[in-house]
């Protein structure tokens, strides 16, 4: 299982998205952490916490570092990426509403489901994201869909923080998303690269 040093996220990169949830899209990409230990594969379940209210599934594309990354071009961003990852930005809605800043929201445990990842060179202009729940089609998004394309966010990130290799940028979440319920089986796809599926369990 992928172990990343850090998880980088942007939200509301895909407009319909940003339409769905009543905000305004960015100026600036906007742009949060995950913890390591949000992080689970394949076939683990994802935990939904006792009292957090609404906890959303959001599908992304994740891009895996393959080489130290800092202050760079988009072009160089882009030349450094060693893979594609699926990655399921799992989200507690209350708790992101209420706390003002989204360190819960985000970064409960198993709030971060990825799939395995493929290597090889990519067309960061060409991915297409799928989410399924229960087999169902909620979730369809491409990469040149977004607001702000993969490798103009990664040097965007590479500015303020280093990415280094092994980490994992998740690109935002297209429009579609749903709130998980136990019994819940949630599938997020990058076509062609990686797939991720979980069932959805209460805490204990």
């Amino acid at each position: 299982m992928i172990r990343p040093s850090k998880i980088v996220c942007a939200g509301r990169n895909y407009r319909e998205h940003a339409k769905e949830l009543g905000n305004e899209v960015p100026a600036v990409p906007l742009i949060f952490l995950k913890p390591s230990s949000t992080v689970i594969a394949s076939g683990d379940a994802i935990v939904l916490p006792t009292g957090a209210g609404r906890i959303d599934f959001e599908g992304e594309i994740g891009v895996v570092i393959g080489r130290t990354l800092k202050k760079a071009t988009a072009a160089e961003a882009a030349a450094a990426v060693r893979g594609v990852v699926a990655v399921n930005d799992v989200s507690a809605r209350d708790w992101q509403k209420n706390d003002g800043q989204w360190w819960r929201a985000k970064g409960a445990d198993t709030f971060c489901p990825i799939g395995p990842e493929k290597a090889g060179p990519v067309d960061l202009t060409d991915l297409t994201v799928v989410t399924r729940v229960n087999g169902d089609e909620c979730q369809r998004g491409h990469a040149h869909e977004m607001v702000f394309p993969i490798a103009d966010l990664l040097a965007y990130i590479s500015t303020v923080m280093t990415l280094e290799p092994g980490d994992v940028v998740a690109t935002g979440t297209p429009a579609g998303v749903k709130p998980l319920v136990p019994g819940d089986v949630v599938e997020v796809e990058v076509v062609g690269w990686s797939l991720v599926s979980n069932p959805v369990i209460a805490d204990a």
